[in-house]
């Protein structure tokens, strides 16, 4: 059972920018989410999600992390920005109607600045992952 559906109380990005669909679990240490591709997202070609998507699902993952705890603790939904991807792997680009499973990791934090490592798992597998450095402002 998912922490919450109510992705746009968390997370600053909005519509047509979605690219999480709910917070599944949220830890100090890590956040996962799940995401369903529908045929009318932006980053859909040929059927296809784009690679751009991908980067982009780890990033809101980290942000709805980091939304969800500021939630809890009653403070402001921060905004964040990626400061560097590093080790992008991808080895397959999901599909229309094909569910993602996204769990990020915080590898270390020193003030305004995390890093994470985020992994993105299509039936079972891993498709894609990176190491990214998140800004918050």
């Amino acid at each position: 059972m998912a922490l919450t559906n109510n992705i746009l109380s968390i997370i600053p990005q909005r519509a047509p920018f979605i690219m999480i669909d709910a917070l599944e679990t949220c830890t100090p240490e890590n956040a996962s989410t799940s995401f369903t591709v529908r045929p009318d997202n932006i980053f859909i070609e040929n059927g296809i999600l784009q690679e751009a998507a991908l980067v982009e699902n780890i990033a809101q993952t980290a942000a709805a992390h980091m939304g969800y705890t500021c939630q809890q603790e009653n403070k402001p939904v921060p905004v964040g920005f990626i400061g560097a991807v590093q080790n992008l792997v991808i080895h397959a680009l999901p599909a229309v109607n094909d569910e993602l499973h996204t769990e990020i990791v915080i590898k270390n934090q020193v003030f305004n600045a995390t890093i994470i490592a985020g992994t993105i798992v299509l039936n079972g597998k891993p498709i894609a992952g990176c190491e990214m450095k998140i800004f918050i402002s």
